[in-house]
């Protein structure tokens, strides 16, 4: 654990797992009160480490998440607009097709 200026305390991910295993183990409120954490904090760690692993306990790892999944999202919206205008163009040739040569209509 290290103090920052603030006067707030830094787990590592290893110290957060170990204070979730003991606090499921010896109870809560008692590891809780070890460490001198607040419940909201090792619900939170809890939650992150039930959604999303070990990497979530990581520092900065939601910020990094979110801007992965921002990039991700633009992309696939990119990706989107690409394929609509591929099935548009392929829908005009076949309406050009059908125009120029009618009896491939019953064909196709």
């Amino acid at each position: 654990m290290e103090k920052t200026e603030k006067g707030t305390k830094k787990f590592t991910e290893e110290e957060k797992l170990a204070i979730l295993d003991e606090a499921s183990k010896e109870g809560v409120k008692v590891t809780l009160a070890k460490y001198d954490l607040c419940p909201a904090t090792y619900y939170y760690w809890k939650k992150k480490l039930f959604l999303h692993g070990e990497e979530g306990l990581k520092h900065q790892t939601l910020k990094d998440r979110n801007r992965e999944i921002k990039q991700l999202r633009k992309e696939n919206e990119a990706l989107k607009l690409l394929l609509a205008e591929k099935e548009l163009e392929g829908r005009l040739k076949d309406d050009m097709l059908k125009k120029k040569y009618p009896e491939l209509k019953k064909k196709i």
